[in-house]
């Protein structure tokens, strides 16, 4: 659930701000409003904290090749780190080094180049060349084509250096030739230039070597920049903080504001008793704009790090649907990946991860966790459809045909419904039969979860707006909903379209139109405003239509991993079998196999994509944008506390 705020006010003696502060971070609930605040202390501490950033960004990749192994760190000279005496510039070391390997690495290129350059000319001594000038000999170096070196004029003198497939490098005596353009001789011979790119290098993987040995002050740069974050957020506070002017110094009132958990008053109340602190709280006015802070049980909190990973936190006075998302996610994300054997995957997986992790910290992760119950929904929905590495019914044991349940069974035409929904659905005149009874049975299944997740997310919007009349407007879009409902079924399924179903989707109209507005006022003018926007409720009536359809994408992508595991499958073992035993039968099933987990891993892979892509998109658009209308804008609670131990 979303935890109710107050908003607080604070008002304190300016001459005690920092000391009020430093109590107030240590109650550490209150969530400061934000404001623009600036002052010189708070724009060294950000450029500050930037330098830190950017030195611990740089030894982070050495860091990881030294915990995995592949990396001794090394006692370069002179790369040491000196906690006593570098202390607060050992970062502006870590980026001075390196400005020095951007230095040198520009230096190595521009070196390269020049070496690829001059290298077909061999190697010579570009002051002898300036000498010769000197001298009143000139020497001109050209690199000619064939064709006009063979057309060279009888009276230039020149001298081949090397004759190439493409190129002529000769060198030529007293005048330019006319239209070609000499090659500039440079500035160091060839030799010289390998000297410099060895030296070079050397320099390079010397930085390389000091950036491994500095790598032991990188926790004493993660304490700093906790440090700076800490005091950045004090001043931030402090600069914040709007001051009564015209006043005595003694005299001067300074104030905050932001917003608490109701539950943490007390506490409030009782630090700004002890301190002499003014002390104002209310509940958020409509125009404010308080954070998020959600308090769920220890199974709709699993669902936490997928809300962490999209980016999503609801506004505070929208809904929190921990507990429906997780349950809704669940049933899409076993449909979609559709199998069992899969399932058993993860459940090794999330296992393996998540006794890993309580190893190392103490407490099983909530990610594990979630990936524990997706598996355990994905092999209860495996076995219930029989499905196990799509291995076709008749190829499993029958222990596992045993689990599947007879709508999705194959074994012949489709069941009747159970006596009291007979009235409600009649099933079409040409049953389907063989494993289209299957494909069936899961698509309406698809589209009952269509209503059951919509019908619930209008149910929650009519709790939210009772007791004001607009309330009955959801009623009304629910009632719609079971009409469209039967629609999708008639059109998609071939199941007989009831004669209640008109008078549902008419109805609910009717009551949409007429309770819709009803927010206060006269209750015949807001029946007018209702029906001004006919258009916008055909519109939306048209996007319920196609919500609830949009639902049989668990089928579809459940099915087209089957086919692509299906065709896997058949490519390793075809009909006809592998041949008979000897080393053609152990090289094809060696093959086989290698084809097998390639084919089931790369449909796992895939299928995994796929949640993501229409998994959540079900949730979040159709269910919480569509039909609960949530904007996700909110916020998270980010209390104004200390972070780490130790005084600033």
């Amino acid at each position: 659930m979303i935890v109710p705020m107050k908003k607080v006010s604070l008002v304190v003696m300016d001459k005690y701000r920092e000391a009020s502060l430093e109590k107030l971070r240590e109650i550490g609930a209150v969530h400061l409003e934000g404001k623009n605040a600036s002052s010189d202390t708070l724009t060294e501490l950000v450029a500050r904290k930037a330098g830190v950033e950017a030195a611990l960004a740089l030894l982070n990749p050495y860091a990881a090749e030294i915990a995995k192994g592949q990396k001794q760190a090394q006692a370069a000279s002179g790369a040491k780190f000196d906690a006593q005496n570098e202390g607060q510039d050992f970062f502006r070391r870590i980026l001075k080094l390196e400005e020095e390997r951007k230095i040198l690495r520009e230096k190595a290129d521009s070196l390269s180049r020049e070496q690829g350059r001059i290298k077909d000319w061999g190697d010579f001594d570009p002051a002898g060349i300036q000498l010769l000038k000197d001298n009143n000999i000139a020497l001109y170096l050209y690199e000619f084509t064939h064709k006009t070196f063979n057309s060279l004029p009888d009276d230039v003198r020149y001298v081949v250096i090397k004759k190439g497939k493409a190129v002529v490098y000769a060198a030529v005596l007293d005048s330019e030739v006319s239209g070609e353009t000499p090659v500039e001789p440079g500035k160091y011979s060839l030799s010289a230039l390998n000297a410099l790119v060895a030296e070079t290098a050397n320099k390079l993987a010397d930085i390389e070597n000091d950036f491994f040995s500095l790598c032991s002050g990188k926790s004493a740069l993660e304490q700093e920049l906790e440090n700076l974050s800490a005091q950045i957020e004090f001043q931030t506070a402090s600069a914040g903080m709007e001051t009564l002017g015209d006043t005595p110094a003694e005299s001067t009132v300074s104030w905050l504001s932001g917003f608490i958990p109701a539950d943490k008053m007390p506490l409030l109340k009782e630090t700004a008793g002890a301190n002499g602190w003014a002390l104002a709280w209310d509940d958020p006015a409509p125009e404010d704009h308080p954070p998020t802070l959600l308090k769920n049980g220890a199974l709709a909190r699993i669902i936490q790090p997928l809300f962490s990973f999209l980016g999503t936190v609801p506004g505070y006075r929208e809904f929190d649907i921990s507990p429906s998302y997780l349950l809704f996610f669940s049933v899409f994300f076993a449909m979609i990946v559709g199998d069992a054997a899969y399932g058993l995957i993860i459940l090794g997986i999330a296992l393996g991860v998540g006794f890993s992790v309580k190893k190392k910290s103490g407490a099983f992760p909530d990610i594990a966790k979630l990936l524990l119950l997706l598996s355990c929904m994905t092999i209860a929905w495996g076995a219930a459809i029989g499905s196990w590495f799509m291995i076709p019914h008749s190829g499993l044991p029958a222990v596992l045909t045993a689990l599947i349940l007879p709508p999705f069974n194959n074994s012949g035409p489709l069941v009747e419904f159970p006596l009291a929904l007979q009235s409600i659905f009649k099933l079409p005149a040409k049953v389907p039969i063989d494993e289209l009874k299957t494909q069936w049975s899961i698509q309406f299944l698809c589209f009952t979860i269509a209503v059951s997740q919509l019908a619930w997310a209008r149910g929650k919007r009519f709790a939210r707006l009772l007791p004001s009349l607009s309330a009955i407007a959801q009623l009304g879009w629910l009632v719609m909903m079971l009409g469209l409902y039967f629609l999708v079924l008639s059109m998609l399924l071939g199941i007989e379209f009831p004669s209640f179903a008109p008078l549902f989707i008419g109805g609910g109209i009717a009551f949409i139109l007429v309770f819709s507005e009803q927010k206060g006022g006269n209750f015949f003018i807001n029946i007018g405003k209702g029906f001004a926007g006919l258009f916008s409720l055909f519109l939306k009536t048209v996007s319920c239509f196609a919500d609830i359809i949009s639902y049989i994408r668990l089928f579809a992508v459940g099915m087209a991993g089957a086919m692509i595991g299906m065709i896997f499958n058949q490519m390793a073992f075809p009909a006809e079998g592998l041949g008979s035993f000897g080393v053609v039968f152990i090289i094809r099933f060696a093959v086989a196999v290698l084809l097998v987990v390639f084919g089931h891993s790369l449909n796992l892979a895939l299928a995994s994509l796929s949640v993501i892509v229409h998994g959540v998109r079900l949730n979040l658009l159709e269910y919480a944008g569509n039909h609960l209308e949530m904007e996700w804008s909110g916020y998270a609670y980010n209390p104004f506390a200390r972070k780490q131990k130790g005084k600033l």
